[in-house]
């Protein structure tokens, strides 16, 4: 006889399980590590670059031959470093490594080759970054030929994200938040809190389930890819409904790298100002530094565009990673609140369940705040020039390498797992909803970019 008793071999852990029995705790786990072995290092006088290889920028592939030879073991000791943590977090969660293993190794040999791909001076010069490339190849693999099954296994797209946004946490300082000053930050709130809003109205009037609206709405909000992905599961979204939105962001993403400065550099705008445009307008970190980037490029270069080129990255970073991208949390808390409390609220009127709202939280957004505070606490004595002369070179930018190690983990399984049929199935609403919010965007962020604090970006740095 059955023993009806026993808990479901299913059953999601709770209590102190959660802590090893959680992907999302286990993406903490391994952000935070990487972040205090950063900060240790540069406490000492060293840093992670050693680890954080990446591939150079080149014309000649001569080039990257000559990399990899003299940087081999440094890219053989970032695979291993990744193979062993993951396969750690997939042990404890009770996935096999056997079949992992071999799927990580050859997902990191593609990794590596979409590294080499995105530092082409021809993928620069058209702003195709590592993680977009990640996502087209991957699309069009899945599409075309496909690959083994077996592979599967390797396509931990949401693991490798969760990480990446633990580890994108200790990018964003507080107190660079703090040095933005209440003019940033009051646009990006501005901006993430209107774009949501009519994304959400939109995609509900169409007719869409709210915890789809939701996500959409916040991918079009805060940083697309990150914030579907932690809000689809604080809502109890489906996931082929974050994977809608996944693809409708990155389209648009790519859509903008081109639009925004072209459309700046006809208009004229300083490169503070146009920065803050791109800031306010992108819906991908890497699509959004690549556009800034090549709008920074037109100074000195270009008849008419004031600044430097320094303002417009700066501008840019102040406005989405440091201002919109925050929102990746207080959007998640804010939604899971909201669909326990009235979504989910039960027949008859009774109580929902409150604890629903922390086991529907994820988990790892409490690791982006905390590798935040750790590199708070690390940077806070440094000027904002020092923190850009000393901290960005040893601390973050070697953390940030890493990050977009994951990205490209994440958006390449992403795109081999996601067919177009899938999003054919999805209608013209959430691309129609998505794109009204996009019009909003761009016309706000240009109104509150030029004339309303345009005074304060082209002066910015200055």
């Amino acid at each position: 006889m059955t023993d009806t008793t026993a808990p479901a071999k299913d059953a999601p852990p709770s209590g102190w399980r959660e802590l090893w029995r959680k992907e999302d705790w286990w993406a903490i786990w391994i952000g935070l590590t990487v972040v205090a072995i950063g900060c240790l290092l540069f406490w000492s006088g060293g840093s992670l670059r050693w680890l954080a290889v990446v591939p150079p920028q080149w014309s000649n592939f001569s080039q990257v031959i000559d990399d990899l030879a003299a940087n081999w073991p440094r890219y053989g000791a970032l695979y291993l470093f990744w193979l062993v943590a993951f396969s750690l977090a997939l042990a404890a969660l009770g996935q096999s490594i056997r079949a992992f293993a071999p799927a990580f190794t050859l997902l990191f040999l593609a990794a590596y080759a979409i590294s080499v791909i995105g530092k082409w001076e021809e993928a620069v010069h058209f702003n195709l970054e590592p993680p977009l490339v990640a996502l087209l190849l991957g699309l069009v693999i899945a599409n075309t030929v496909g690959l083994p099954r077996w592979l599967d296994a390797g396509f931990k797209g949401e693991f490798y994200v969760k990480t990446g946004i633990v580890l994108l946490g200790a990018t964003v300082p507080l107190s660079l938040i703090a040095k933005a000053g209440p003019i940033a930050i009051l646009q990006a709130s501005l901006v993430s809190l209107t774009t949501f809003g009519v994304i959400y109205l939109v995609a509900v009037r169409l007719g869409l389930d709210r915890r789809f609206a939701a996500t959409l709405g916040v991918g079009g909000a805060v940083c697309g890819v990150s914030g579907a992905i932690a809000v689809a599961g604080a809502v109890g979204g489906k996931k082929e409904d974050t994977a809608v939105t996944i693809t409708i962001v990155v389209l648009w993403a790519i859509v903008m790298i081109f639009v925004l400065p072209l459309v700046a550099r006809a208009l004229g705008l300083p490169t503070g100002i146009a920065g803050a445009w791109i800031g306010t307008s992108e819906f991908a970190d890497a699509a959004g530094i690549a556009a800034a980037q090549a709008y920074g490029g037109y100074a000195g270069r270009v008849d008419g565009i004031a600044g430097t080129p320094e303002q417009a990255v700066q501008a840019f970073t102040l406005m989405k990673v440091v201002g919109r991208d925050p929102w990746i949390g207080i959007w998640a808390v804010g939604l899971a609140i909201v669909a326990t409390m009235r979504w989910d609220a039960r027949p008859g009127g009774s109580a929902p369940d409150v604890g629903e709202i922390w086991r529907r939280f994820p988990k790892f957004v409490i690791g982006f705040f905390l590798a935040s505070a750790v590199i708070t606490t690390v940077t806070t004595q440094f000027s904002l020039e020092d923190y850009n002369r000393i901290v960005i070179p040893n601390l973050i930018g070697p953390i940030r390498n890493l990050f977009t190690w994951t990205f490209i983990f994440c958006f390449f399984s992403i795109g081999l797992t996601t067919r177009f049929r899938d999003l054919a199935a999805a209608g013209p609403k959430p691309f129609g909803a998505f794109t009204a919010g996009v019009a909003v965007n761009v016309v706000l962020g240009f109104i509150l970019s030029v004339y309303v604090f345009g005074f304060y970006w082209e002066a910015l740095g200055q």
